[in-house]
């Protein structure tokens, strides 16, 4: 199987990676950085693993970049993560339009145009294919300063409900995993006292594990969830 997975490069995208690598699958991954992680996965992977550095941001030209000069219809596409993702924390009354602008570009806008593309890729080779948004447990249970986040996020959630009703029919499933807060680069700011009351928060008063969240979009990507599309599954240490 072939799958497009972004923001590859570290952190869940990177786990994503392993995970679809070490169950035999070929990847292409997108991120605006190529890690050292990433690239010893291509060393380990070779010919299994791709990379192509890109500029998410930018909407408009993610046809040209990604499935003109990364992903053509030449290959068959099964699935697409779209785990890329830009954090905007603030309080709403500090509210910023253009770095507002700048977040839904890379979690909102782009991803809907991949979504287009890699769903056109789809019906051209008549696939099944997969697609699976990676969320935030911010757009459930609020967070100071993580509202215009978190809204993102709930943008994504309608997104992928919908994609799932309007292709549906022909066997495209479009699924999205909610995780807890993770011990992650756009984590790394908060202070340990931060941590512990969002960690308090949960059922298991812990951070959320990052291969848990890995597994869970390897098994919505298979066929063991054939019948799963449309939802939301949270994979958050029982956050309540």
């Amino acid at each position: 199987m072939n799958y497009l997975v972004t923001g590859c490069s570290r952190g869940v995208g990177l786990e994503i990676v392993k995970v679809l690598l070490e169950t035999g699958h070929c990847v292409y991954g997108v991120a605006r950085s190529h890690s050292e992680e990433f690239k010893t996965l291509e060393h380990q992977y070779a010919g299994h693993l791709f990379f192509k550095s890109v500029d998410l941001s930018d909407a408009e030209n993610v046809r040209e970049e990604v499935f003109k000069e990364f992903v053509t219809n030449r290959i068959v596409l099964d699935g697409y993560v779209n785990n890329a993702a830009t954090a905007y924390d603030d309080i709403v009354t500090n509210l910023n339009a253009e770095k507002l602008k700048a977040m839904y570009n890379v979690n909102v806008f782009t991803p809907m145009m991949i979504t287009k593309y890699a769903i056109r890729n789809m019906l051209l080779h008549k696939t099944r294919g997969c697609i699976v948004h990676i969320s935030s447990i911010s757009a459930h249970t609020g967070y100071k300063g993580l509202a215009m986040y978190a809204s993102s996020k709930g943008a994504l959630e309608a997104f992928s409900k919908n994609t799932a009703r309007e292709w549906g029919e022909l066997g495209i499933r479009s699924n999205v995993v909610v995780p807890g807060f993770m011990e992650t680069a756009m984590s790394s700011t908060l202070t340990q006292e931060q941590k512990d009351r969002i960690y308090k928060r949960t059922s298991l008063k812990r951070a959320t594990d990052i291969r848990s969240v890995a597994y869970t979009v390897a098994f919505l990507l298979s066929e063991k969830a054939a019948s799963i599309t449309g939802q939301n599954i949270h994979v958050d240490n029982g956050t309540i």
